[in-house]
């Protein structure tokens, strides 16, 4: 393998769920940058296609329901195809439904949380786990939210999804900790926290908004190229805040 410029670590195959989304072109960019293989997965062909040619020319747009497991078993195939087995997943997806309380948490909210929130992440782990695990360089990562330190009733649906991806996170951490001490390699799962995530088009559609405590898409992308710098026993069930 060939290594990122000034790196010890070896040019990755790295997966980015969510590519679609600001957060997805920076982390994908970001990683393209550091040397890696970048895969990034949207939903939308047009979109992922988009995102990737804004990302850069290295990163490899595939389009994929994650919510379908069987299509992220066959993109882990089209993926190992292109680029070599995923030595790492980034799982941005997620999205954000609110109410004013308890009473009118609906349904149909909580289903597009549990699908965006949990699905996804639970297809993705199970499907790379071993690749993962059996990396030198593994990791698996997901973005939550300060939230969870204090759930408040408007965002119980929110919060809750959110948990239980955490849970799984851990969980997955735990899994990789059981595979290295039985011959594996050295992954960790690590979930990354922060208030809210801003771009330079959210500021620039609300110019009269502030974003305290925000996360700079860029900031996240930055922490993401370090997971692979940083000792595995450090990362592996570690939640690393990111906000103010």
């Amino acid at each position: 393998m060939s290594q990122p410029p000034g790196s010890d670590v070896p040019s990755l195959t790295i997966l980015v769920t969510g590519g679609s989304g600001a957060s997805g072109i920076a982390v994908a960019r970001a990683l393209a940058a550091a040397g890696h293989r970048v895969a990034t997965v949207g939903s939308d062909a047009a979109r992922i296609k988009a995102a990737a040619e804004e990302a850069g020319d290295a990163v490899i747009p595939f389009v994929c329901d994650l919510a379908a497991v069987a299509e992220v078993r066959q993109m882990r195939d089209d993926v190992g195809q292109a680029l070599g087995a995923v030595d790492a997943v980034i799982h941005l997806v997620g999205g954000w439904r609110g109410a004013t309380g308890i009473a009118d948490q609906s349904d149909d909210d909580w289903e597009f949380l549990e699908r965006g929130a949990i699905t996804t992440l639970r297809n993705v782990s199970r499907v790379f786990f071993d690749d993962i695990a059996a990396s030198p360089h593994g990791r698996f990562a997901m973005v939550s939210s300060t939230a969870l330190d204090k759930p408040a009733a408007a965002v119980a649906s929110y919060v809750a999804a959110k948990a239980a991806a955490e849970a799984w996170t851990m969980a997955t951490a735990d899994g990789f900790r059981r595979a290295s001490t039985e011959g594996g390699g050295q992954a960790a799962a690590v979930v990354l926290v922060v208030k809210a995530l801003v771009d330079d088009g959210l500021r620039h559609k609300h110019p009269e908004r502030s974003f305290p405590g925000a996360t700079d898409v860029a900031d996240l992308a930055a922490a993401v190229v370090r997971l692979f710098t940083t000792p595995a026993a450090e990362l592996n069930g570690a939640r690393l805040r990111l906000a103010d």
